[in-house]
């Protein structure tokens, strides 16, 4: 029976297993660090100009604006600084301010299980959209209307299992450092739909609440535990306190940007009690940043692949020393020099495409760790995809290289002695 290409090549990868698995461990990791570096940067992209939604502008107590907007917008962690309210309804009054849109206040500070919660205003549901022309909607339920009721985003409701009408205590700061307000229950009214973005993961009150609730604390601290419940009557200017203003500038009908945006930024930069912010150009900064150091990856993997292909070469050259009896037995069969030849890249081609496969997958498992370990230590959702074009490139890429590869010891094959390899040892 005449032996196949397929089978030729099969037996031959066989016979050397360790180095045929070693080679093919090699590629895959190198395509699997290139995979996982475009993954992360495009997904990264994508949840970070979701996550700012609509706003033009994001004002806040924070001393750095790309600060403000890591932990206003995307919860990385709790902000240090806060506005009062007065300073709220001074930037949000028409006389003063008249280009806004909208102007919706946020407090950040409060957890449930290590979810993030923001007190804000029914506005914060109907005016601010969290990716631009896409409203937000409901699974479940209905958005709050009153103190006490809470609106929850879709993976924090997969994360924990709640669902309407169930209740909770919110926590003070994080879940493992901050007590619980025992004494003030929520209730779940309503659980968002996905957004692809970090508000996935929050939970939403009214903002009274979240001022009524630290009212209580700081009375219990100045009188003891024995008060009775805060309402809205007991709370006082110091209690009356916000994080954030996410801020957007009239535009026209069917724009999203308007000159009057960097009139306003810049009369808001003039005041020393707030720091202002614009998102979008945060979030580019965020990416240059990002960029110079995925720069330096993208050529550690691009390293790592040609020594791979180093790696393939060294492989096929050094077995070629152990084949020459095996190919001037094919010759002999009736094999041709071009065929040997085509033979041992084609084999070169095999590992480089094995490889690429096996990183692929590599590359896949890699880009939801990385996602991951940012979500638990830097509190950034990011959803990674392998994009199909960068799929393509790096495979066929994997595979030129590979067969470039496999041209020097295809070289000696084809010109293996066919008299002088059939001698016999000894």
């Amino acid at each position: 029976m005449a032996l196949t290409d397929f089978t030729i090549i099969r037996k031959s990868l066989c016979s050397r297993l360790f180095s045929t698995v070693t080679t093919i461990l090699t590629v895959a990791v190198a395509v699997a660090l290139m995979l996982t570096l475009v993954s992360m940067q495009g997904a990264g992209k994508r949840s970070f100009q979701r996550g700012a939604g609509n706003m033009h502008l994001l004002i806040s107590g924070e001393a750095s604006p790309l600060v403000a907007v890591l932990n206003s917008v995307f919860y990385a962690r709790a902000p240090q600084a806060s506005i009062d309210w007065k300073k709220f309804q001074e930037l949000s009054d028409p006389a003063l301010y008249p280009f806004f849109e909208f102007a919706i206040p946020t407090q950040l500070g409060d957890s449930y299980r290590g979810m993030p919660v923001m007190a804000t205003t029914p506005d914060f549901f109907t005016q601010f959209k969290p990716a631009p022309n896409e409203d937000w909607e409901l699974t479940a339920g209905r958005f709050f209307d009153r103190s006490f009721q809470v609106v929850i985003g879709a993976e924090a409701a997969k994360n924990s299992g709640l669902s309407v009408g169930d209740h909770v205590h919110l926590t003070h700061g994080a879940s493992d450092h901050g007590h619980e307000h025992d004494g003030y229950e929520y209730e779940i009214v309503g659980i968002l739909a996905p957004t692809g973005c970090a508000h996935d993961r929050a939970l939403f009150t009214n903002l009274q609440s979240a001022w009524i609730v630290h009212a209580h604390d700081r009375r219990e601290n100045a009188h003891g535990h024995g008060v009775s419940p805060t309402t809205a009557d007991d709370l006082i200017d110091e209690d009356r306190k916000i994080t954030g203003i996410y801020a957007r500038v009239s535009t026209r009908p069917g724009r999203d940007s308007s000159p009057a945006v960097s009139v306003v930024f810049d009369q808001l930069r003039r005041d020393p009690s707030v720091t202002v912010a614009s998102p979008s150009n945060q979030i580019a900064r965020l990416f240059t940043i990002v960029g110079n150091i995925d720069i330096i990856f993208v050529g550690m993997a691009a390293v790592v692949m040609v020594s791979s292909g180093v790696a393939i070469m060294l492989a096929l050259y050094n077995s070629m020393e152990q084949r020459r009896r095996q190919i001037a037995v094919l010759r002999v069969l009736g094999c041709s020099k071009g065929r040997i030849f085509g033979l041992v890249m084609t084999e070169s081609a095999l590992l480089g495409l094995l490889g690429a496969g096996f990183g692929i997958g590599l590359a896949a498992l890699g880009s939801q760790i990385v996602a991951l370990v940012l979500k638990q230590r830097v509190g950034i959702v990011i959803e990674p995809t392998l994009d199909l074009e960068a799929t393509l490139l790096v495979t066929l890429g994997t595979i030129l290289l590979a067969t470039l590869a496999g041209l020097a010891p295809a070289i000696v094959g084809y010109r293996t002695p066919v008299a002088r390899s059939l001698r016999p040892i000894g």
